[in-house]
């Protein structure tokens, strides 16, 4: 997509939530076509809907359409999979608009603070397609104080968000990440998931799955929301 804006202007929150499934990643893609209310019902596809989770005081609205998202800023490079899929069905979403936003390598916020001379880098937002994915290129995030390694999101279905949350990342694979530079010039974080009271309020349903790709991280998450 080029990059633009997407106005959210007057959206209304409705409920939503973060969706895991016993099927899995692969699961949701090959059964998206034909899982339904009365599989759901039967329990042959299995959904939890997990809370919603704070916005944060770090959001800015307005952001740009685009896939990368790190505008030259340093760090390991983090490939961010994120399906989109009705709670009710487990049928992928199209066009659903995912925005994301989140810390650089050295834990700062576009327009806040040291970021406060830009407001777009680590910012942006992309549609899903007709699998549910939306994909973002970015850097692994860095830590700040009191919080521990996340990305926000909001879903918007129809101009509305119907869903706010937070991604969390597997601590052993942030510590490996947080061993290479620019990342290991900075102090040990003190924030880790299980002393994070924001990842203790259902964060374990929002934990990506992480794997390598070359020197890459591939993070890959699912999320089912209501359409409101």
């Amino acid at each position: 997509m080029d990059d633009s804006t997407f106005t959210r202007r007057g959206s209304l929150v409705r409920l939503g939530g973060l969706v895991t499934g016993a099927l899995g990643v692969a699961g949701w893609e090959a059964g998206s076509s034909g899982a339904g209310p009365a599989a759901v019902a039967s329990g042959q596809v299995s959904c939890v809907l997990a809370p919603e989770q704070t916005e944060g005081p770090y959001y800015i609205p307005d952001e740009l359409v685009r896939r990368n998202i790190t505008e030259g800023r340093p760090g390991t490079p983090l490939t961010l999979r994120a399906f989109v899929v009705d709670a009710s069905t487990c049928k992928a979403i199209k066009n659903a608009v995912v925005d994301i936003w989140h810390a650089d390598a050295s834990g700062v916020y576009s327009g806040f603070g040291a970021g406060s001379s830009s407001q777009t880098f680590m910012r942006g937002i992309q549609k899903t397609n007709a699998k549910g994915l939306a994909l973002f290129r970015t850097v692994y995030p860095g830590w700040y104080p009191g919080r521990t390694v996340h990305i926000h999101v909001k879903v918007h279905l129809g101009g509305n968000v119907v869903h706010t949350g937070q991604l969390y990342f597997p601590d052993a694979v942030t510590d490996a990440a947080y061993r290479k530079a620019p990342y290991a010039s900075r102090p040990t974080r003190s924030t880790r998931n299980a002393n994070d009271a924001i990842y203790r309020n259902g964060g374990k349903k929002s934990l990506l799955s992480v794997r390598k790709s070359g020197s890459v991280h591939v993070a890959t998450i699912t999320m089912g929301v209501h359409r409101g």
